[in-house]
């Protein structure tokens, strides 16, 4: 069992992400209000605040929806998922896992910073499979 620890959305590709208290995850689309929102793989990127603290660790000072990640999670280790597992967040929603990590743009400005970015290697993407309103606490589960 995990948690969120940060919702962050954009309103426009190739932003920063900012900080929300809640959303909508609406099927088949993602975050409501996201620019990465859509109907393809990636509908919601999580990267665990274990994988930010590594960062840190190399000097770079760090908040949530940095790396462009929608949520911020603790408690899971992502990077150790399989494609095709679902996640429950909050009372309803429910996300299945599509990719793990993802091919690395070169103009990161983490990578310029420090030579290392973790969300190629240990991000997740997945797919809204049922809606649902989550918030900041919200527990993430398992689905059998």
């Amino acid at each position: 069992m995990g948690r969120i620890i940060s919702i962050n959305i954009s309103t426009q590709k190739g932003q920063k992400k900012h900080q929300i208290d809640f959303a909508v995850l609406k099927i088949n689309h993602g975050i409501v209000g996201d620019a990465h929102a859509g109907d393809w793989h990636r509908q919601v990127s999580l990267l665990a605040v274990e994988s930010v603290d590594k960062m840190r660790g190399k000097g770079v000072e760090l908040h949530p929806g940095d790396f462009a990640e929608n949520l911020t999670i603790e408690g899971i280790d992502l990077k150790n998922l399989k494609i095709g597992q679902q996640l429950k967040i909050g009372a309803d929603a429910i996300l299945e896992i599509t990719q793990i990590g993802k091919e690395c743009h070169n103009g990161c400005a983490i990578k310029q910073q420090v030579g290392d970015c973790v969300m190629p290697r240990e991000g997740v993407f997945a797919k809204v499979i049922r809606s649902g309103e989550i918030k900041t606490g919200d527990q993430i589960n398992f689905e059998i």
